[in-house]
């Protein structure tokens, strides 16, 4: 056992780039998700809660809630802010200053979540005919929930907030398998349908009124060049009203799908689409072997197969 323990160690030294052990700024990701989960409260409410809401006392329930979220997120953000390039340059005050104005304009920006969510929950029950009224919608499903998560974080990324943003979307995409980066530019409306299997990339750009569905990769052609290649745009723009059906992939940073395009199952687009265009792939051939009706291929009669 002493002799696994100092090996154990020797690792340790060896590859201190995977360890984090007495590091006064390492983030709390189960309190981060209290934190997302709070958030969601504020801005689904009567939804998420253990106990009934009343309009009454919505108010203090509100304030309560937000009270929460300023103290624990301020905290967090601070421990983030360390990790940017040159971030152990600050001083503890000014990591606490800016902390500080970056929550407060997060928390100021709720109530306009609140309306581009609203237009996600009213596309999600638009567009699919299974779904039985809007509250079901906000409770089970997990396109939905995915994108919630994501303005949520999307918000905080753009606020330059490391680690935290990333952290919430990977929450979302362990409970959904959908996965959307949260540099991702996404606009009014959007509606991810099943999900499962969704991909988004950083650099991607969705207008508004577009549909997706399960299995859809929005990414890069290559990733070969690794870090050489941040902050360039390597993931496709999807313009208003695009429709995207399963298993499609739409990859590069000049891809860019025109307004009111669908794009049908399976394809593989590495280029532009113009508008409007539909673009599906050619049916594969199908074999039937053993004795099949006609009338089930669209034909009278029987055909007899390879036996």
């Amino acid at each position: 056992m002493e002799k696994l323990v100092k090996a154990i160690l020797e690792s340790y030294e060896k590859h201190p780039e995977i360890c984090s052990i007495a590091a006064k700024n390492r983030l709390n990701k189960e309190l981060i998700i209290e934190i997302l989960e709070e958030i969601r409260c504020v801005v689904f409410p009567g939804f998420f809660e253990m106990k009934q809401l009343n309009r009454e006392a919505v108010s203090y329930h509100v304030g309560e809630l937000l009270e929460d979220i300023d103290y624990k997120l301020k905290k967090q953000v601070a421990k983030a802010l360390y990790h940017r390039e040159k971030g152990e340059e600050l001083s503890e005050e000014e990591v606490r200053e800016e902390a500080e104005k970056i929550v407060t304009s997060f928390l100021g920006r709720i109530p306009a979540l609140r309306e581009i969510l609203a237009t996600d929950v009213q596309a999600a029950y638009e567009g699919d005919p299974a779904a039985f009224n809007t509250d079901e919608v906000i409770f089970s499903y997990p396109g939905v929930f995915a994108i919630t998560v994501n303005r949520i974080a999307h918000e905080l990324h753009k606020m330059g907030v490391p680690l935290i943003p990333r952290m919430m979307t990977e929450y979302a995409h362990n409970l959904t398998g959908i996965d959307i980066h949260p540099g991702a530019v996404i606009g009014s409306y959007f509606f991810i349908d099943h999900g499962t299997g969704v991909v988004v990339g950083e650099t991607t750009e969705i207008g508004n009124h577009v549909k997706i569905y399960q299995g859809v990769t929005l990414g890069a052609l290559s990733t070969r060049g690794g870090q050489s290649l941040r902050h360039t745009k390597r993931h496709p723009t999807l313009e208003d009203n695009v429709t995207v059906y399963s298993g499609a992939s739409i990859l590069g940073g000049e891809t860019v799908i025109g307004e009111g395009a669908t794009i049908g199952s399976n394809a593989f687009i590495t280029s532009s689409v113009p508008g409007g265009t539909r673009v599906s792939i050619k049916n594969p051939e199908l074999q039937f072997k053993g004795r099949v009706r006609m009338a089930e291929l669209g034909q009278e009669g029987f055909w007899k197969g390879n036996e």
